[in-house]
């Protein structure tokens, strides 16, 4: 997994959560009940699954 700062990380997580929102399909396993959008991006973001890219100048 790429290494992001704490403000990468958290708009990643954020646009990610959004996405869910809107109904991309999740990367990971989701229990219906308990995830929320947030901790579903989370999730993904630990197994290097986001589907976003980080451009660095």
């Amino acid at each position: 997994m790429e290494e992001y700062n704490k403000f990468e990380a958290a708009r990643l997580i954020g646009a990610r959560a959004l996405q869910l929102a809107m109904g991309a399909p999740a990367l990971v396993k989701v229990n219906k009940k308990e995830d929320r959008y947030m901790d579903i991006a989370k999730r993904e973001m630990e197994k290097g699954l986001l589907p976003i890219t980080v451009k660095r100048y």
